[in-house]
């Protein structure tokens, strides 16, 4: 509409421009001017009809969106409502805290999902149309995402037969990860890190990887190796390691305590330590051990040595007392 105005009015400043004017020159422009002015008017009147006709709808339909939003708004809060129910009633049924994040991630997402499909429906339309478009959408998504699905297997296959829950210290000996299981989603479980780092860990590496679960059980056995030379005084350090073990109020005295040769290596005979400890005194009981181990040692004049080689020459004697004659 705007090229149409725009044409003429051109057509007209070249007329009265040009040298040759004449009067029906002139009145012919200022007819075509007034056609366009005329179906520019027409188009105008007819999108204020079309709008005045459509009024009613325009304002149902923004009614529709102002209610979808608020229906959202308190389904929303609904569903909050719905999982704390369902959490508390899990504590009180004594579930495992996995379980329990795991059924309110997928609670979640199943109330979410219903919530959006009704607003759907509000919106007119048709619960076939929406539910033929779900199933078509879930076969190209289920085969787009074949990795979260093996996840949320994982998630089932670990809340089934629980290698390890919330709290524990979990090390993956396949993929170099270990950490405290913080919490189990239904894709992926949070670890975090003796230096308090998060690692989010796909479920379908922690089925398909042996992992150990350092922290399964409530006592776990210390096991510690030092070498004294071979001029110490090997009974005397057993007795003195023997000593500490029976001394030290964390080391569970109902539990073997053993002190033993554990090899006889090439610059120090080795001896080993073992007894029990509780899992959530484990890493203290044995930083402090070795610093007394150390310590002791040193006192009593027990050598702990370094890795070395000793080189004994033949007929080096000869040779330097030739050198003094």
């Amino acid at each position: 509409m705007f090229m149409t105005v725009i044409k003429p009015l051109a057509h007209f400043m070249s007329a009265i421009s040009s040298t040759d004017v004449t009067e029906e020159s002139v009145s012919e422009v200022i007819d075509s001017a007034t056609e366009v002015t005329a179906e520019a008017g027409k188009e105008v009147n007819q999108f204020v009809r079309l709008f005045e006709d459509n009024i009613p709808n325009i304002v149902a339909f923004g009614i529709r969106v102002v209610l979808a939003l608020v229906f959202f708004f308190i389904g929303g809060k609904v569903i909050g409502w719905i999982r704390r129910i369902v959490r508390r009633s899990i504590e009180r049924a004594g579930a495992d805290t996995g379980v329990a994040q795991f059924i309110d991630s997928l609670l979640k997402f199943g109330l979410y999902a219903i919530l959006i499909f009704t607003i759907a429906t509000k919106f007119g339309v048709e619960s076939s149309s929406v539910a033929a478009l779900i199933a078509s959408a879930g076969v190209a998504v289920g085969l787009a995402l074949q990795g979260s699905l093996s996840n949320f297997a994982g998630g089932i296959l670990i809340l089934v037969l629980k290698p390890f829950a919330v709290g524990d210290y979990i090390i993956v000996t396949g993929e170099g990860i270990e950490g405290t299981v913080k919490e189990i989603q239904i894709f992926y479980t949070k670890l975090a890190t003796v230096d308090n780092q998060t690692v989010v860990v796909p479920n379908s590496i922690l089925t398909d990887n042996s992992l150990t679960n350092v922290t399964a059980r409530p006592e776990r056995q210390l096991d510690l190796k030092v070498g004294i030379s071979y001029d110490a005084d090997l009974k005397k350090a057993k007795s003195l390691a023997e000593d500490m073990l029976l001394n030290d109020p964390d080391i569970i005295q109902d539990e073997s305590i053993k002190v033993f040769v554990d090899s006889l290596g090439e610059s120090a005979v080795t001896i080993g330590l073992r007894a029990w400890v509780s899992t959530d005194r484990y890493w203290g009981v044995r930083w402090r051990l070795l610093e007394q181990i150390k310590l002791t040692f040193d006192a009593e004049g027990i050598e702990i040595p370094y890795n070395q080689i000793t080189v004994h020459m033949k007929g080096a004697g000869r040779k330097e007392q030739k050198d003094l004659q």
